[in-house]
């Protein structure tokens, strides 16, 4: 038979992981490699429900399980030693676990590579550990365009507009991936499990001065705490402060449907604790004034449903993001960045750079992408 490998953090053991389990059992043996507790623990920032030891005997105890074992290494690739002394057929992902990093290593290695189809088991529903957990209803963001125009050594040498839009949290997105995972966390501390019924600019206020106390020596953006708190779709006009001096938001039900459908998240990595996106800036007036003019036609084309003029413009916004802050991509980025390039309308990173998710335009689906869903 076949050598079917899969690899996760398995925690709360629940009906969704066995039918992933039984759904790759139909290629092969499986044996399973599972992520530490100290794994798991730098790539989301939390600590699992169970340990690993917990996690392993309950996994080697399901009859589809060949073999399983803790993973060794760490960060996103932990099972590298394992995998290249197993050399299995088939390394076999979930949607949400999928990574060009690991489909690359599988075409080095040789090793078929196959996403599941999610698939839950008879009329069971379908399971993940992020909703089993207490439900934390506080979303993530995304900007769209004009990254970086939140910050006064930015916006003061010309005005401009951040587009942001507040994402569901359908799935526990990495840590340092630039989702506003910090600011999270505090809106976490300050509200628990979801956002307060108020004034949103309020709650949003508040949540930024939660994040950055005086003495805050590098102040977080507000697009990120306006990003989470504000629903749907916003644009944020900065003119030298670090709130913005307006904002626009959009809560057209079919405009917003629209936008999540073109939206597609392809996983990269999360960013190194050593990383600093500050080094080597270069930002000047023309660079600041291209950007605010990139955000704009992002923002018009969006409004019209112009996907390949927003497209465009968020390829545009990404460019000159880079040119001020080349520490933003790397040459790993930039390779799986050429694998899509061709085949979609736009592209961007999810927030400062240096890992976390590309978020890519496109009509037509993106094979192993993630979708997203807006607040409403």
């Amino acid at each position: 038979m076949k050598k079917v490998f899969v690899s996760g953090c398995y925690d709360m053991l629940h009906s969704g992981h066995v039918a992933f389990f039984e759904e790759a059992a139909g290629y092969g043996e499986l044996y399973v490699g599972i992520g530490s507790d100290k794994t798991i623990y730098e790539l989301k920032a939390r600590k699992t429900i169970n340990t690993d030891e917990e996690r392993l005997y309950m996994v080697k105890a399901l009859r589809v399980v060949k073999d399983a074992w803790i993973n060794k290494g760490s960060g996103v690739i932990d099972f590298l030693e394992e995998i290249t002394f197993l050399k299995p057929d088939i390394f076999f992902v979930n949607s949400d676990g999928h990574s060009p990093i690991k489909e690359t290593l599988c075409k080095e290695l040789g090793i078929e590579y196959i996403v599941s189809k999610r698939i839950p088991h008879g009329n069971l529903p379908i399971r993940s550990t992020t909703a089993l957990r207490q439900e934390c209803r506080i979303p993530y963001r995304i900007d769209l365009a004009g990254g970086w125009l939140d910050q006064p050594f930015v916006n003061k040498h010309s005005p401009g507009a951040v587009l942001t839009i507040s994402i569901e949290p359908d799935y526990e997105f990495n840590d340092r991936s630039g989702m506003s995972t910090s600011s999270r966390k505090k809106a976490i501390e300050l509200w628990q499990t979801d956002i307060p019924e108020g004034d949103m600019e309020k709650l949003a206020k508040t949540l930024f001065c939660f994040e950055n106390p005086p003495g805050t020596k590098y102040v977080s953006g507000s697009q990120d705490s306006l990003g989470i708190v504000l629903p749907g779709l916003n644009r944020l006009y900065y003119n030298g402060d670090y709130w913005p001096e307006s904002i626009d938001s959009v809560n057209d039900a079919e405009l917003l449907k629209w936008i999540e459908e073109r939206i597609w998240l392809v996983p990269l990595f999360p960013r190194h604790e050593t990383y600093d996106v500050l080094a080597n800036t270069s930002i000047t007036k023309d660079s600041v004034t291209q950007l605010s003019q990139a955000a704009d036609d992002c923002w018009r084309a969006i409004l019209s449903k112009d996907i390949d003029t927003w497209g465009k413009a968020s390829v545009s916004s990404f460019e000159v993001q880079i040119k001020m802050f080349p520490n933003m991509v790397s040459s790993e980025i930039l390779y799986v960045l050429e694998e899509y390039k061709t085949s979609v309308c736009g592209w961007k990173m999810s927030g400062a750079g240096g890992g976390g998710y590309l978020v890519f335009i496109s009509e037509r689906p993106i094979t192993n992408a993630i979708q997203i869903r807006i607040r409403r």
